[in-house]
């Protein structure tokens, strides 16, 4: 399957602005746990870790899954291909990953947090909810610099895939040009 260019063009500026909207969420996560963690009031604290818990669950999975599926479709319309280039193929195992760990772990320990907090008991978590979004970040500051940079070259699939594109010459209907 092959995009035609104005759906592949609309498609990527989907994929950009969805990845780089997971990325911001992601920072804002991080300086939301860090004012949770790093603040004396229970109230800084409790507001912190429900604005969290707003992000994880109506705006950071819908983008996760957002930025994985239009990258998939991205690559399986493009000469780029899922599998044909490393850079893709990591990219691809890294976002599936990450939108994994986002939806079945982060979520979930936001969740606690939050309820802990407005509980008025101590959060047991301060520290996940930092780490988890620095390594978040992180990821997804190597895959966007893997995405610029494109490094690494094609797959053994890749490989096979453009020695089947090439067509052999046949030198029986070569005919002296000079």
């Amino acid at each position: 399957m092959k995009l035609k260019r104005r759906p592949r063009r609309a498609l990527l500026v989907v994929h950009t602005a969805s990845s780089v909207g997971w990325l911001g969420l992601t920072l804002g996560l991080l300086a939301l746990g860090i004012t949770a963690a790093a603040s004396d009031s229970p109230e800084v604290a409790e507001a912190s870790y429900r604005s969290m818990k707003v992000f994880a669950d109506w705006v950071n999975i819908p983008v996760a899954l957002l930025s994985l599926v239009s990258g998939v479709v991205l690559s399986l319309g493009t000469p780029w291909g899922l599998a044909r280039h490393r850079w893709v193929y990591t990219k691809f195992w890294m976002t599936l990953a990450a939108t994994g760990l986002t939806i079945f772990a982060l979520r979930p320990e936001i969740n606690r947090a939050a309820q802990q907090a407005i509980a008025g008991q101590p959060v047991t978590s301060t520290v996940d909810l930092v780490i988890a979004p620095s390594v978040a970040l992180a990821t997804y500051g190597f895959m966007t610099a893997i995405s610029v940079l494109k490094p690494w070259g094609l797959t053994k699939r890749g490989r096979k895939l453009r020695a089947g594109a090439r067509k052999p010459v046949d030198v029986t209907v070569l005919r002296p040009t000079a």
